[in-house]
């Protein structure tokens, strides 16, 4: 006798689909299906697989299902008339996986929505830093004497990079806190221009081998003191870091802030027990935060005196580093050469401790620098698990997020980087470029304007604006006159002139063009520009020659690239433009899936034409189509945004009419460069479109824009007012 009627013994038919488990396993293939089709969705768009990959795969499980219900019927176990507990929870488990990948790409995909600058919807902004905030005033001398300022300064130094380290408090940085010294605002109005709760004052007294170092905490919002302490110790290095691990554990628990063990471990550290060297250490901190060339030689100094005095005290070997990178870009040498010489002293300081933000952060930029953007990103987030709340480790790493098109994530970093260090001028000036690179014009605007009232003689905010009216307006002229200020409140900047250059380049200036390249003779980083300048004048070998010098400066200098290229196609030497691609650019041509991000894509799309008349047409489809999906993630007008990068991969694809009308797109969304006459006129990825009525049509209107904006610059008045203001 059996359990229950037989198929087609009275049972409906869903009875009998039921027994036969065809329900079952048909719910189970949807739900496993639409899971897999969600992670191959993420997959894909992280490494640009072209979209017939998915439309293939959903094809195939469209085909599957009626096979699986037909196999289910026929061997499927008859009486069974309920799901099991295990089919059940693998049914609840694919759904799962399957919700949570689309919530989450769904989530990422918004994420890269990014609006133009001329949107009228700005994107969420970020939720603030939640944890208890503090700010550490600069410490008053309280002994009166000069000689012991920088000694009082490297105390309060301490302090304040020991508070950094504790992962449960917001600590505002150095460069912040300085505009406050010896100010006579209220501590509430300093808390709120800070972002902070607390506040923590000092002094430092030294009086022969003694030293008293007092300090109180303040509740910002009722003034009140909420704890306090004086420390009267005889004057050594060790009795110093004692002190410090004691100042910052007591705010650490007045703040109710808790300790991880390897923070309790790091504040208890003694680096040295030298208090000369320590001296040393810091009269270099001091003279490396001036950024100037002589006081990056003077840190150089002071870094290896600290180091001759105690070997093994690793945080001069890390400074020293900073100083000969830094030192290298500011007056125009080679930077790859000063970063290999950075290295040996970066590698002595993580050797003598491992744990060292500053010299992991480092490292991390120079893996950043040598394109290891793996290496790179491991560095920066172990960085800032060492000291979350060191600016430069979320505003480099923001860097290298926004050059992989990883935009949300950059904001979010830039953000984080921008708060700790709100009186950053180089900060704010960065975060109100991204503001509105990301549509939030005004806001944008007003940090640049905040920039500039932090400090009005510092040039960055106003070569910040230039950057945004020509990448996001081509308002080239109107940008022109913010970079002159910039030239003139820092005059030993050579980029500052090597830009003029290629601002007047691009508007057809030719002859203020070359006078500012000849104010430059004897940088070699304005060879590119003068090559193209030597190129428009038709002096071809004057402008190959300018290339080769280029690439002498910067290997992988795509602009010198492309003049080589140009005349190595005409020549039909299609393989030494390939061997010089090969050597400057490798991971394009790896035989894994080449990595593209915003410093390579250009380039890519140039090699592409290389491997085309190469015959490798396959490689260029395959490179074009990488391409074709790391620009659907970043806006056209970005920085640097992908400009006509879709016009070369339509126009090289042999697709004229999608070629045009992105051309028109970009003309009419104000891109204007940079080289626009190089496109016109000789770029060979546009060959196959430059003689169309269309084409000319939208160069023609460039050009007569150009020409209005000459004239408008001419007719300036030359103490006319610059306007931070939106654009017209």
């Amino acid at each position: 006798m059996t359990d229950g009627p037989q198929d087609g013994e009275g049972s409906s038919i869903w009875d009998r689909l039921r027994r036969r488990k065809v329900v079952q396993w048909g719910i189970a293939y949807v739900a496993g299906a639409w899971g897999f089709l969600q992670g191959l969705e993420y997959v894909s768009d992280a490494f640009a697989w072209p979209n017939q990959l998915r439309q293939v795969a959903l094809l195939v499980l469209l085909i599957g299902l009626p096979i699986v219900l037909v196999v289910a019927w026929y061997h499927g176990d008859r009486g069974e008339q309920r799901v099991s507990g295990t089919e059940l929870s693998i049914i609840t488990l694919l759904f799962l996986v399957g919700g949570a990948i689309f919530w989450r790409y769904d989530r990422a995909s918004e994420s890269f929505k990014t609006p133009n600058a001329s949107s009228s919807t700005a994107p969420t902004q970020v939720v603030s830093d939640a944890r208890p905030s503090i700010a550490v005033l600069p410490f008053d001398n309280r002994s009166r004497l000069e000689d012991d300022a920088f000694f009082v300064d490297g105390i309060h130094d301490d302090i304040l990079t020991q508070l950094t380290k504790l992962s449960a408090m917001k600590v505002i940085s150095r460069a912040s806190v300085e505009r406050f010294r010896d100010t006579k605002l209220p501590i509430k109005d300093i808390a709120e221009q800070l972002g902070v709760t607390r506040i923590l004052e000092g002094g430092v007294q030294r009086a022969g081998d003694r030293v008293r170092i007092s300090v109180q905490l303040i509740d910002a919002a009722t003034d009140a003191h909420l704890w306090a302490e004086s420390y009267d110790r005889e004057l050594t290095a060790a009795n110093i870091f004692a002190i410090q691990s004691e100042v910052a554990t007591a705010i650490a628990a007045a703040m109710t802030a808790s300790l991880t063990s390897a923070e309790r471990t790091r504040l208890n550290a003694i680096p040295t027990k030298n208090l000369a060297a320590w001296e040393a250490y810091q009269l270099g901190r001091r003279e490396l935060a001036k950024r100037t060339a002589t006081a990056l030689a003077n840190a150089e100094t002071f870094f290896q005196e600290a180091i001759d005095r105690d070997p093994s005290f690793a945080p001069p070997y890390a400074g020293l580093a900073v100083a000969i990178w830094l030192k290298a870009d500011v007056t125009g040498q080679p930077v790859d050469s000063a970063i290999a010489r950075a290295e040996r002293f970066l590698g002595e300081a993580l050797r003598l401790d491992p744990d060292l933000a500053e010299a992991v952060t480092t490292k991390a930029k120079f893996a950043h620098e040598r394109g290891e953007y793996a290496r790179a990103e491991a560095g920066f987030r172990r960085a800032i698990d060492l000291n979350p709340n060191y600016p430069t480790a979320h505003q480099w790493y923001s860097f290298l997020l926004g050059m992989q098109g990883r935009d949300a994530e950059s904001s979010r970093s830039m953000q984080r980087a921008a708060e700790l260090d709100p009186m950053s001028v180089l900060l704010q000036s960065i975060y109100g470029s991204h503001l509105i690179e990301v549509g939030q014009l005004d806001d944008g605007l007003a940090g640049l304007n905040r920039a500039r009232t932090i400090d009005p003689l510092s040039p960055l905010p106003y070569r910040a604006m230039a950057q945004v009216l020509v990448e996001f307006y081509g308002r080239i002229g109107d940008a022109i006159p913010f970079l002159e200020k910039a030239r003139e409140l820092d005059p030993g900047r050579s980029s500052n002139v090597i830009e003029m250059a290629r601002l007047h380049l691009e508007l057809g200036a030719e002859t203020q063009a070359r006078h500012w390249l000849d104010q430059a003779m004897g940088n070699r980083a304005g060879n590119s520009v003068r090559g193209y300048l030597h190129l428009y004048r038709g002096e071809r070998d004057l402008a190959q020659s300018c290339a080769r010098q280029a690439l002498e400066w910067e290997p992988r200098d795509g602009y010198a690239l492309a003049l080589l290229r140009d005349a190595d196609l005409e020549a039909n030497d299609a393989k030494s433009a390939y061997s010089r691609y090969a050597q400057a650019f490798p991971e394009l041509l790896s035989p894994q899936a080449p990595e593209i991000h915003r410093l390579n894509f250009h380039v890519a799309i140039d090699l592409a034409l290389v491997l085309q008349e190469m015959g490798e047409r396959q490689h260029a489809v395959e490179l074009l189509d990488r391409v074709e999906g790391f620009i659907r993630r970043i806006p056209r007008k970005s920085t640097p945004g992908y400009g006509i990068a879709d016009v070369r991969i339509h126009a090289l694809r042999d697709d004229k009419s999608m070629a045009l009308a992105a051309l028109r797109e970009a003309e009419r969304a104000s891109w204007r460069g940079p080289l626009w006459r190089y496109h016109r006129d000789f770029d060979p990825t546009l060959a196959a479109i430059r003689n169309e009525p269309e084409f000319k049509a939208v160069f023609a209107d460039i050009e007569r824009d150009m020409a209005r904006q000459r004239t408008e610059l001419a007719a300036r008045p030359k103490d006319a007012p610059l306007n931070f203001g939106p654009a017209r």
